[in-house]
């Protein structure tokens, strides 16, 4: 009987981490515009509710049973970022100051595919450069990586654009040529 308890209790922890698995990517894809597709996994997601939640309500007077759908949705929670972080959906807008006007920086980011603006700016030391640089997300961590290398000291700053339109770099990225 306890063997049998126990392995109710995994099941339903297995079927949590999965439940809010999916509602964490639906989440994200309903935010990101993905209503389709998030719609969907919501109907995946729901199923596996339903199937989780009776299975607790069916045996309340099991307490493991609620432990471990407890445990699960904080495990789903986790596994659910995880999956987002690796999915890496939509693109990121990196802002840049750099003190090093000399350098051409720009260039470099260019030639390996980032769409990159730049200006003049000043700041409180004196001249700087300033840059904003487009990329899909999933090249966000190289990006930082090539910057520090060109310019250790550069102030970085990085935000989600809600809205993307025009450019040549929007259909440079849609081909798929940025530099991997």
């Amino acid at each position: 009987m306890l063997e049998n308890g126990l392995v109710m209790a995994l099941i339903i922890l297995i079927i949590n981490v999965c439940y809010v698995s999916f509602f964490t990517i639906r989440m994200i894809l309903t935010l990101k515009g993905y209503r389709y597709i998030a719609a969907f996994v919501s109907m995946i997601e729901i199923v596996i509710y339903i199937i989780g939640l009776g299975m607790v309500l069916d045996n309340l007077n099991e307490i493991q049973n609620v432990i471990a759908y407890a445990i699960g949705y904080g495990l789903g929670v986790i596994a659910g970022m995880k999956l987002e972080e690796k999915l890496a959906l939509g693109y990121i807008t990196v802002n840049v100051i750099t003190k090093e006007y000399d350098k051409d920086l720009p260039k470099q980011l260019r030639e390996q595919g980032y769409g990159v603006t730049s200006w003049a700016a000043n700041g409180l030391e004196g001249d700087r450069m300033a840059l904003q640089i487009l990329t899909p997300r999933k090249y966000e961590l190289k990006l930082y990586s090539q910057i520090k290398e060109l310019d250790p000291k550069a102030f970085i700053i990085a935000y989600e654009p809600k809205t993307i339109h025009g450019g040549f770099w929007v259909k440079t990225v849609k081909k798929g040529k940025l530099a991997e």
